[in-house]
């Protein structure tokens, strides 16, 4: 299933992508997409509809994020070796972990906010993996047992505040905005081998990233096992996967975003993003 929201901002309603992509209207059957709608069987219930018999939904609303309210919105740090090399970091030996606040969260499409003071505005492409049931100290063996799905998202990035305002990577991944989700969330059944994904982001038109989920140093199951050691993961809970080469700070000399730029990105089988920037 293609698991959507809809609508306004504050008042997105459930939703799921027929066949031909059109909008069918889930409100019947549960009030949204969050953790509780993840329970495997919810899914169950969800996958055991027609399409065809829900209310289908006209014109083209906005996409919200595809999860409503994550407890947690976890990223993984230089998860691929050629984009910690553009960097100038060493590979980490292990994932590198860093929080972004649930406030970052907007939809797809939805305009991305420069802050006040910002310097260097970056992209990231990614996959996001979302939780569907509770996972804590779990194998690698069973960890995507605890997987819902998965969703695109861009993990925009202010790289002063992340590296030159005393080290914390959150200050500089957690603005408003900063954590585009969707269009949709694809149930595993969905995606037929999560580690070959193609992942892309231009900027203007012009390609900046292009890269796959198989050239990633820790994948799926490794980081839903490792991060569930340090904490336990509850149902919606979103982990970011890390980003391909190509984004800003990389560049020789950097180059980073400014107001009226667009960004548009996506994966294989995880739908399609579009950003504007815009000043805060």
């Amino acid at each position: 299933m293609r698991l959507v929201r809809y609508g306004e901002a504050g008042a997105e309603k459930p939703g799921l992508l027929d066949g031909e992509g059109a909008i069918r209207d889930l409100s019947a059957h549960l009030s949204d997409i969050d953790g509780a709608a993840l329970a495997p069987s919810m899914l169950a219930t969800l996958a055991a509809l027609d399409p065809a018999s829900l209310p289908k939904v006209e014109g083209n609303p906005r996409f919200g994020s595809a999860i409503a309210r994550p407890g947690k919105f976890i990223c993984v740090g230089l998860n691929y070796a050629d984009h910690a090399k553009e960097t100038g970091k060493e590979p980490p030996a292990e994932p590198i972990l860093f929080a972004k606040a649930s406030n970052a969260i907007c939809g797809p499409n939805d305009d991305v906010e420069i802050p006040r003071g910002s310097e260097k505005i970056d992209w990231e492409v990614e996959l996001g993996v979302v939780i569907g049931t509770r996972a804590k100290y779990v194998s690698e063996a069973e960890a995507l047992d605890h997987v819902a799905g998965y969703v695109l998202v861009n993990d925009v990035s202010e790289r002063a505040f992340q590296s030159e305002r005393g080290g914390q990577w959150t200050k500089g991944k957690s603005h408003d905005t900063f954590g585009p989700v969707g269009p949709w969330l694809a149930t595993k059944d969905e995606i037929a081998d999560i580690a070959n994904i193609d992942l892309w982001l231009d900027v203007d038109g012009e390609r900046r990233q292009t890269g796959n989920t198989r050239t990633m140093i820790f994948g799926v199951a490794t980081l839903v096992s490792y991060i569930s050691q340090f904490m336990t993961l509850e149902p919606g809970d979103i982990i970011a996967t890390g980003t391909p080469p190509g984004v800003g700070l990389g560049m020789k000399p950097p180059v980073f975003l400014k107001p009226g730029q667009v960004v548009t990105l996506g994966a294989t089988g995880l739908g399609e993003q579009r950003q504007r920037m815009v000043q805060a």
